[in-house]
């Protein structure tokens, strides 16, 4: 069992109760790692609500602490890989679509025009149907004159 020289109340932290939890699961943690004895002293001094504060326990916790710092990282950058993944298929699907809709939209244009062209292609049939009427006129006009 911890003495009191190598631990303290957890409860002198000034930390949560969830807090206070989650330290205790981690020094569990970093010391099963470090060997039964250290485990079955933080199971111990965790029992009293107490935190093993000796220079072993301390160094286990700090390297336990370290692997999740690291691993947290790890997790962190492949979660900011996937992101910029994700962010640059949605660029690319934009840029696709914004290039589709301009080419779209060009031919919607041409279109328009041969419209345009093709009216005033119909005016100037217009207009010589006219000429042409008349000319019927004043011909039909003639030949009933003579």
């Amino acid at each position: 069992m911890a003495s009191p020289a190598t631990s303290i109340p957890d409860t002198n932290l000034g930390l949560s109760r969830d807090e206070i939890i989650l330290l205790r699961q981690h020094q569990a943690a970093a010391l099963q790692s470090a060997g039964p004895s250290s485990s079955r002293a933080a199971s111990a001094a965790s029992s009293q609500g107490r935190l093993l504060l000796d220079a072993g326990s301390l160094t286990a916790l700090g390297y336990h602490f370290d692997r999740l710092m690291g691993a947290i990282q790890g997790r962190l950058q492949q979660l900011n890989q996937q992101t910029q993944l994700s962010v640059q298929r949605q660029a690319n699907v934009a840029n696709m679509t914004m290039q589709a809709a301009d080419v779209e939209i060009a031919r919607f244009k041409a279109i328009l025009r041969q419209i345009d062209e093709l009216e005033v292609e119909f005016d100037k049939v217009r207009r010589i149907r006219e000429i042409v009427r008349g000319f019927r006129s004043r011909v039909e006009s003639l030949e009933r004159r003579l």
